[in-house]
Parts: C-alpha cells; sequence; structure tokens
C-alpha cells in the first residue's frame, strides 16, 4: 500500500438535495483526485449504459471507468426491470469500495435510487448494507455519493452534507435539457 494512502482517513461526502449540480460537484472530486495521481471509479445507479454522456466521454480520455449500472428513469421501465439493475448494481458499488483498489468512488445517483418508493428495494438494494459498507470500508477510501432525498441514515454518518437547491431553473421555462450541461 502507497504511503498516501496509509497516511489519509477517507472521508464521506455526500451531495443531496433538489437543486442541480450534485454529480457536477462530485465530478469535480473526482478530476482533483485524478490530479492527484488518485485511482477513482465512478459508478451510476440510475443512468442507463445504452446513452452517451459527456463526462463519461471526457473521464475515459483520462482513464477513469464510469459505469451506468442503471436502466434509466424510473417512470420509463417497469418495476421489475429496476429491481433487477440494482440488484445486480449493489454489489459492483461494495465491492468497489471494499476492495480497496481505488482512492475514490463515487456513488452517483445512489441517493435517488434509495429514494425509490413506487415500489420494493431495500431485498434488492439495503440500506443496512450501504452503511455497512459506508462504515466498514478501507480507512483510505473516500466515497462521495450523490443523489436527491439522501436517506438521513447516509447525512448521520457522513463528514460533509451539500444541500444544493434551485432557486431558478430554465426548466421552469420549458427548456429541456441541454446538451454538455445535462449530458
Amino acid at each position: 500500500m502507497s504511503e498516501h494512502k496509509k497516511e489519509r482517513r477517507g472521508l464521506t461526502l455526500v451531495y443531496t438535495g433538489h437543486g442541480k449540480g450534485k454529480t457536477t460537484a462530485a465530478l469535480g472530486i473526482a478530476l482533483r483526485s485524478i490530479g492527484r495521481g488518485y485511482q477513482v471509479k465512478i459508478l451510476q445507479f440510475i443512468k442507463s449504459p445504452q446513452r452517451s454522456y459527456g463526462e463519461q466521454i471526457a473521464l475515459e480520455k483520462l482513464g477513469v471507468e464510469m459505469v451506468q449500472l442503471g436502466i434509466g428513469f424510473t417512470w420509463l421501465k417497469t418495476p421489475e426491470e429496476h429491481r433487477e439493475a440494482l440488484r445486480k448494481a449493489w454489489p459492483q458499488a461494495r465491492d468497489a469500495v471494499m476492495s480497496g483498489e481505488y482512492d475514490v468512488v463515487i456513488w452517483d445517483e445512489l441517493n435517488n435510487a434509495l429514494a425509490i418508493d413506487k415500489f420494493p428495494i431495500d431485498d434488492v438494494l439495503p440500506l443496512d448494507e450501504v452503511l455497512e459498507t459506508i462504515r466498514n470500508r478501507p480507512a483510505h477510501v473516500h466515497l462521495v455519493i450523490t443523489g436527491r432525498d439522501a436517506q438521513p441514515e447516509i447525512k448521520e454518518i457522513a463528514d460533509l452534507v451539500s444541500v444544493i437547491e434551485a432557486e431558478k431553473h430554465y426548466y421552469e421555462d420549458g427548456v429541456e435539457a441541454v446538451k454538455g450541461l445535462e449530458f
């Protein structure tokens, strides 16, 4: 294990709220970490590998793996499709953290996944296992968790919680998702 891993205390950072910028904040952490020579892995719980994302294209050029584990918005697929995606996603996300291979792991949209209430998810993405992983991860691993509606238990054990709220958004004026800004 390298000296910087031995000396560092990994932190848990949570970016939540209903404003724009949670994933963007996590990507800023990723860029800083890459610049310092840290190993970074990003796992996205909702986004689908069937789409193209600007941040993924850029990060691939930097040698960073960003994996879409989801199947898209919850209203576009059946509950069973989402449950199956989450069932497969959780072990990958947990293993990325627990392997100790990465200095920074980003669980993008995990909060969104844990907040699903239209169908049961606790048997495929158990909150108690998420909390256990956060608490018991290798000491050097920084963990960044994003998404709306962070669970109180996650906020309680986090080292940083930033709540991002929208004061104004162009969606309110009918502007749809903008290439280069949203994807």
